[in-house]
This record gives C-alpha cells, structure tokens and sequence, in this order.
C-alpha cells in the first residue's frame, strides 16, 4: 500500500501569508507576490532568486512534474496542498494547480537609463491591472528592452497585472512607481526619443513612418484607458502621436494601440540599424 501523500494543512502559517498577497499592502510590506499557472511558474523557476515557495495540488504536481523539479532545483520550498487550499490562495476562477510566490523583481529605473534603452513603454496613469499585463506582455515580444510604470499607474503585482503578463514580466526590466516627469527627462537626458500615444496627437503614426525618425531610441508614453493623456504629460513628450484609423472603428483599446506603436518603433529601428535581436540578454 502507497502512503498517501503529506498535504500542507490549510491552517498553516504558510498558507495564510501566501493568501494575504492577493492584497497590494501586504504585498507591499512582504516585497513579495503570486504567480498563478503553469507558465508564469516555470519562468519564475528560471528567473535567478525569485521563486520562494511553490504550492501545488498532487495532480498538477504530476502532471508539472518538470516545473516542480525546476521549483525546487531553484530553491523554492513546494508544498502539496488540496485543491480546497489552491482555491483559497489562488485569485482566478478555476486555479490551474500551481500558486508561486515570488520576490518582487523591478528594477531601478537608473539602471535601466544606464544601460542605454533603444526602445521603452512607459505606462503613464494606466489604472487597469489587465492591461498594464498585456502592455507589457507586447513590449517584450516587440523585443523592448524596458517598461516604466509610474506612480499613478496600476500594480505592477497586482495577480490580474502578472497573468496578463503571461511570463513576459519575467523576461525584460520593469521600473516601478516612478513620476512622469521623472521618467520622461530621465529618457531624454539618455538620448530618448519621447513620442506620447494620443488619439489626439497632431502626428498620426503613418507620418512619423514615412519622416523616417522613427529609427532612433524611443520611449512611448501610453496613458489612461478611458482619457488618454492629461495635456501636462503631452507636453513633456517630443511628438505626440496618434495611431491612423483607416476604417470605421471608433479607436483601439490601449494594448492594441501600444502593440502597433512598439512594432512600428521596432520594424524602424531594425531598417535603421540593421536587424535588432529580440532574444538577448
């Protein structure tokens, strides 16, 4: 007869600190938070020092059990648990088994400068956890070399944030919390180009195409989902630019915008300067 195997108990001091982390404060005070699902665990595994703890039921600790041996080759304690207890944690609708929690990973936007960035999304007053995630998720694969949330935008851990991320929170440097004004004369002093996406804007996107200026470092400044950009944060760019509408839309949502503007910005830094890996380091 097989012993069945050892779960955590859901009184455990263990999980009840992992359940407070779907709250920002806690999150806040511990410098930690969740990463839900099959995917986001395994890039933490694979992101150095940042996978503390990995929950997960028998069954999806069977059939993940290369993500559960990456999890505790990286030094993470794994806990078997219920999938009573994977719920409580967990803050999706149907949890898929797995519930890491992970150290905060940002970045310091002064090393982010340092390292001379061609490309940058900067979030500017992005309220919606959802879509500062997708955003995000779009400029890694435009092949960005950094994101800039500033400190009227969303959490970057809020769990809705990291699962629309899917992994890409992972892969490149995130600044967080940092003022407009800072991030933008940040740039500028690193020799970055400034465009702001409005639908607004006096430029449409074909047009800096076709001027050719689009081949040099830039940093996009994406605002509020509902308003756009307040006139103060236009005027601190050097163009303000609206994606063109060519049919009968009546705008695009922020992600989909951001992701023409990163890919825009990307095909011209490439024709600039030759073709720009997306995959190192």
């Amino acid at each position: 007869m097989v012993d069945a195997p050892e779960l955590i108990s859901p009184k455990s001091p263990r999980v009840s600190a992992a359940r407070r982390l779907a709250k920002r404060n806690f999150r806040g005070k511990e410098r930690l938070f969740l990463a839900e699902g099959p995917q986001a665990v395994r890039e933490a595994a694979a992101h150095e020092e940042t996978l503390v703890e990995l929950f997960a039921t028998v069954d999806a600790a069977e059939r993940y059990a290369d993500i559960v041996g990456e999890a505790r080759a990286a030094g993470a304690r794994v806990h078997l648990a219920d999938e009573d207890v994977i719920a409580d944690i967990s803050t999706t609708v149907t949890p898929q088994g797995l519930v890491g929690v992970c150290r905060f990973l940002d970045t310091p936007f002064e090393e982010i400068l340092a390292a001379k960035p061609k490309l940058v999304a900067v979030l500017a007053h992005v309220r919606d956890p959802g879509n500062a995630g997708t955003v995000l998720r779009c400029a890694d694969a435009a092949g960005a070399e950094a994101v800039v949330l500033t400190d009227a935008s969303v959490d970057l851990y809020n769990p809705k944030s990291v699962r629309a991320s899917v992994g890409s929170l992972f892969h490149l440097p995130v600044a967080v919390g940092v003022p407009v004004e800072k991030a933008v004369q940040g740039l500028k002093d690193a020799g970055v180009r400034i465009l702001a996406a409005d639908g607004a804007g006096d430029d449409d996107l074909d047009t800096e195409l076709d001027k050719g200026t689009m081949g040099t470092p830039t940093a996009w400044v994406f605002g509020n989902e509902a308003w756009g950009l307040p006139e103060e944060t236009r005027a601190l760019a050097d163009a303000v630019v609206r994606v063109p509408i060519h049919g009968r839309a009546e705008s695009l949502n922020l992600a989909t915008a951001a992701a023409v503007c990163l890919y825009a910005s990307a095909r011209a830094q490439r024709a600039a300067g030759g073709c720009r890996s997306v995959t190192s380091s």
